[in-house]
């Protein structure tokens, strides 16, 4: 179910008003409505090219980079748009980490992937601060006791589960307050998405998740609310309990029951 403040009312930390996404004369999102609430996981669920990923990539502005992209419509972070023309992109990225499907760790020594953002936004002041900052964020991450006496060997060295994990670490550690993951598990064994999952529970008491998800079994287990995305439309959001048992839609309930997808 949704986490609820002591006051029993979600805080909405980002909301979407008829965001629609062009590539060049192609509309590959159809005026997405979507709240997305504090201190919990918001799955979006639906086939391959259905528009999830480019949703989520709104949130932090990666689709400026895309050559003939245009976006309409509104999205704000606490109440701000995102897309106003006075906001420093950069500050907005520091807000909003990504993790990516396939682990990208930087081809650097573990401490430096994660001293890298740091660094650029002068958070440390000294090494000391940076060497708690590189701690704090590896032991958020789950990984600091399998890596702390290697800190120095390059991250390209870990498996493919540390790897991404040492991805979130270094997501983390500029303090952001969303953290977009875009199928953060599709490269990962089981055991390996496993602690990548207890991972994101236990991070959502801090963060605010988004993540895309091909697998529903993944969405059900780490997600609150749960949004079910098709041919660029957002059909339905709801509790995560809802959409997989109740769905309103017959499209979401024949993408869940596997008629399609």
């Amino acid at each position: 179910m949704s986490q609820k403040k002591n006051n029993g009312t979600l805080v909405t930390k980002i909301n979407s008003s008829d965001v629609r996404v062009f590539y060049d004369q192609a509309e590959a999102l159809h005026g997405v409505d979507l709240e997305i609430y504090e201190n919990s996981v918001t799955a979006l669920i639906g086939p391959s090219g259905c528009g999830k990923s480019t949703f989520l990539r709104c949130i932090n502005r990666m689709n400026d980079v895309i050559e003939g992209c245009r976006i309409t419509g509104k999205i704000t972070l606490d109440n701000e748009d995102i897309y106003d023309k006075g906001l420093d992109v950069v500050q907005l990225r520091e807000k909003v980490g990504m993790v990516f499907q396939k682990p990208n760790p930087f081809p650097k020594s573990i401490y430096d992937n994660i001293a890298y953002g740091p660094q650029i936004h002068g958070l440390a002041q000294n090494r000391q601060e940076m060497d708690e900052i590189v701690e704090n964020s590896l032991k958020k991450a789950g990984l600091f006791e399998e890596v702390k006496d290697r800190l120095n060997s390059p991250g390209t060295g870990l498996s493919g589960g540390q790897q991404q994990r040492l991805c979130i670490a270094r997501a983390i550690a500029v303090n952001p307050e969303v953290i977009l993951m875009d199928e953060p598990c599709s490269a990962l064994d089981p055991i390996a998405t496993a602690k990548i999952e207890e991972l994101i529970h236990e991070l959502r008491q801090n963060y605010t998740i988004v993540i895309v998800t091909h697998s529903m079994q993944q969405a059900a287990r780490v997600s609150q609310r749960t949004a079910f995305f098709h041919m660029g439309d957002l059909v339905e959001v709801g509790d995560t309990d809802d959409i997989f048992v109740r769905p309103e839609d017959k499209r979401t309930q024949d993408y869940i029951t596997g008629r399609f997808g």
